[in-house]
């Protein structure tokens, strides 16, 4: 079966593509700027325009429609509009079936929970068969709503909320929401109610949040007079999500959005969601185990709760070789990395709040082995990635990538809590400058060694 995801580049498309080409469907990711996904056809479609839209779709038996336009000024006409175009470029293109994620919630008070419900109307109006899926927050690395919960939690311990703290919410985990956009495929035409196994606040959300980082139990003051537009504002002071979506979000917080149909869902899927605890442990160990793999295609800058620095430097030639060598000589002592006095000061500040480093080789240097303070992830020609193992500061990553004509090094931080935050931001302004001299001093072993396999550690 041939399926189009629109919208491919946001965060659920993006996953729901990669679980499509994995179970075997032929996937054509529809956007702007869409993903470079392996067995994925990406073409790049402009949704507005409808004739384009139509020629993308067509061959596509089913699609996925996954857009927002949150961002924008008149978020609810544009989305209406797009949403009907849509409708009519599939019935167009023979289409048979879209699937659409909405938002849950009973006559809604926002114009963000309104405009999900409106999308759904619209996109039938093109005549093709509709299942509709509302949900409430999905709880995944790179949810708007999630990032919000993730820098509130970490960065302050504590907050005065207004009475929107106490509103039931019914959160799902990013995997479950996959899980019923794949199946839908299959179910009769309607609207469904998914939500994950527990009904709770964001009050306790909050609480869970803090559980699953190891963080100390975060204090909560609620303020009945506080708006959720006045909080929005204050909002803008504590997290780097864009205010415009931010906003829109908190006002449709007041909203209860839980599942009221569950037996009816549950007939037609089968699918038994994760609780709030699981669904939220999930989400940081699914993304520390993509940052294992994705860390060298990572850029600079603060995306989705990591810090990331990227170098770059030429190579010259016939080095290549004995840089990668060099690589696999990684453990034992400081002088391998560089900067050898600034790796023993931060050993020695990390005893102080209970670390424990310890200079030790690994045999061989492979995936899964510890070698000094870390676990190595990957380890291929030309490419080593190591996570870090228990530091005080949060997740840390080091990766190297060589090339015939370039070296790249990456260094990224997932911050635990305050000390985390405030450690990154300490050393940010000489983190660039620290990290070209790592890398500068790759290149210097790989040059004071012309044989790769007498290099000297």
């Amino acid at each position: 079966m041939c399926i189009a995801v629109i919208g491919a580049s946001g965060f659920v498309g993006r996953a729901l593509s990669v679980a499509l080409a994995g179970a075997g469907y032929d996937v054509v990711a529809l956007a702007r700027h869409p993903p470079d996904i392996p067995g994925v056809r990406a073409q790049s479609v402009d949704v507005a325009d409808e004739s384009s839209l139509r020629a993308a779709l067509d061959g596509c038996e089913s699609a996925y429609y996954l857009v927002h336009s949150l961002s924008a000024g008149d978020f609810r006409d544009r989305d209406r509009e797009l949403a009907e175009g849509c409708g009519r470029a599939a019935a167009a293109a023979g289409v048979g079936r879209i699937v659409y994620l909405g938002g849950l919630g009973d006559d809604p008070q926002s114009e963000h929970l309104v405009s999900r419900q409106e999308v759904g109307t619209a996109l039938a109006r093109g005549g093709v068969d509709i299942v509709e899926l509302r949900a409430a927050v999905v709880l995944g690395a790179g949810s708007v709503s999630f990032e919000l919960l993730r820098y509130l939690t970490e960065r302050l311990p504590f907050m005065v909320c207004p009475r929107w703290v106490r509103t039931a919410i019914q959160p799902i985990a990013l995997a479950d929401v996959i899980r019923y956009l794949i199946g839908a495929i299959d179910v009769e035409p309607g609207v469904y109610e998914i939500g994950g196994a527990d009904t709770t606040t964001y009050r306790e959300m909050i609480a869970a949040y803090a559980s699953a980082r190891g963080l100390r139990r975060r204090r909560i003051a609620d303020v009945p007079y506080l708006t959720p537009r006045l909080s929005s504002y204050w909002l803008d002071l504590v997290t780097p999500v864009d205010r415009r979506v931010s906003h829109a979000l908190v006002e449709s917080l007041v909203t209860e959005v839980i599942v009221h149909d569950r037996a009816r869902t549950d007939e037609a899927f089968g699918i038994e969601p994760l609780g709030l605890v699981d669904a939220l442990a999930l989400t940081l160990d699914d993304q520390a185990r993509a940052l294992d793999t994705d860390l060298l295609s990572r850029e600079d800058g603060l995306r989705d709760g990591i810090y990331t620095v990227r170098v770059d430097v030429a190579v010259p030639t016939d080095t290549a070789a004995r840089l990668d060598a060099d690589l696999g000589r990684i453990g034992g002592r400081y002088s391998w990395y560089g900067l050898s006095l600034a790796w023993r000061a931060r050993s020695v500040l990390g005893r102080l709040v209970g670390e424990r480093w310890n200079l030790e080789r690994a045999h061989p240097i492979a995936a899964g082995e510890n070698v000094d303070w870390w676990l190595i992830t990957r380890r291929g020609p030309g490419i080593l990635v190591l996570r870090s193992i228990d530091w005080f500061p949060g997740e840390g990553w080091l990766g190297y990538r060589v090339t015939e004509h370039e070296l790249t090094q990456v260094g990224a931080l997932r911050p635990k809590g305050i000390p985390g935050f405030l450690y990154w931001k300490m050393l940010q302004p000489i983190h660039r400058r620290v990290f070209r001299a790592l890398a500068r001093h790759r290149l210097k072993r790989a040059h004071d060694f012309a044989d790769p396999h007498a290099i000297d550690v």
